[in-house]
């Protein structure tokens, strides 16, 4: 196939992109290179894919309109993996209009492009944050996520709200995929694990917010991708059974879809910090702090649908996943 991936030079982007090549699918991947954090780390995910006789990059920034317009225009992609944003909870406190620009602007040319170019399917990054005020566990797509607690979350449930609507007017197959704290190699260096990771090898204290009572999805980015990629090849269809009168907000009566991709199994922020620590061979010294605006105790995902549907479950245990991590950390920054 010729498949679109937005965002490849960034983390998962970059994960997702080799994984197709990889299989013989041709890849076209754009990036606008921001300096979010460091551009160098995306340079260097991008020359790994550079040179590949099926991979063709373009710099270009989603809120173009009219080199979105182009883009589609000129390469036709028949798929489409959308993981280009603006992330960050505590980022969009303090840079709102980012998050307007990348996430609402750029997706609406993301989705015009897919309904011109008659794209077979749109799947599209959504996050575990949707969920916001939400204590009912495991988080389940089949519940009301009406109550974002940060504008970035706000953002992705927008996307949830954008796609179906072209779902429903263009019957453009969409797919949302809510992603539970993801990290491994080639991470991003504004998530807990890269930050901790740093700052331990140089002997600096680590903050830990919410006093340590804090416990997370994480989700090894090898499942991440197999997770991807797998729902990238099932067209959504629409579900039969969806009524107006109990709507399911997972589902609809047009192809539209909404998965959660995590591990099940929540982790306490404390034994996530040890294992770190076992893994570095050294001791944090940790700061423990108030919980920050916008983040949440806990997050924990029903990933049953995914499971039926696609035939996968994340698996990957963080005793694993935080060693292959810090033995590709140690690697790239040679500490």
């Amino acid at each position: 196939m010729r498949v679109l991936v937005t965002g490849v030079a960034g983390f998962i982007g970059f994960h997702v992109a080799r994984h197709l090549l990889e299989r013989g699918d041709t890849v076209v991947g754009i990036d606008n290179l921001n300096t979010y954090y460091e551009v160098q780390l995306k340079e260097a995910r991008l020359a790994l894919l550079t040179g590949h006789e099926r991979f063709h990059f373009i710099r270009l920034d989603l809120a173009d309109r009219n080199g979105m317009s182009e883009l589609f225009a000129r390469q036709r992609p028949q798929r489409v993996v959308h993981l280009a944003a603006q992330a960050g909870v505590r980022y969009s406190l303090t840079n709102p209009h980012a998050y307007i620009d990348s996430n609402l602007v750029g997706f609406l040319h993301i989705l015009e492009g897919c309904r011109h170019t008659q794209v077979q399917h749109l799947v599209y990054a959504s996050s575990s944050s949707v969920y916001g005020a939400n204590t009912k566990m495991p988080f389940s797509i089949h519940d009301n996520v009406d109550h974002p607690v940060s504008l970035y979350a706000a953002s992705k449930k927008a996307n949830e709200l954008m796609a179906h609507t072209y779902s429903h007017l263009y019957s453009l197959p969409t797919t949302g995929l809510r992603f539970f704290t993801v990290y491994g190699p080639w991470g991003r260096p504004d998530m807990a694990l890269f930050i901790f990771t740093k700052a331990i090898l140089a002997g600096k204290p680590i903050q830990v917010f919410n006093h340590g009572n804090m416990r997370r999805d994480f989700t090894y980015i090898d499942d991440i991708v197999e997770g991807v990629v797998r729902v990238l090849d099932t067209i959504p269809q629409p579900n039969p059974a969806w009524s107006s009168a109990t709507p399911d907000p997972g589902t609809s009566k047009v192809p539209y879809r909404i998965y959660n991709i995590g591990n099940h199994q929540p982790v306490e922020l404390l034994h996530f910090i040890a294992v770190l620590e076992a893994c570095l061979e050294r001791k944090a010294e940790k700061q423990l702090l108030p919980m920050q605006p916008g983040d949440v105790p806990e997050t924990y995902a029903d990933v049953d649908d995914l499971m039926r549907d696609v035939g996968f479950q994340p698996a990957t245990p963080i005793t694993t996943g935080i060693a292959r991590f810090v033995e590709w950390y140690r690697t790239y920054y040679q500490v």
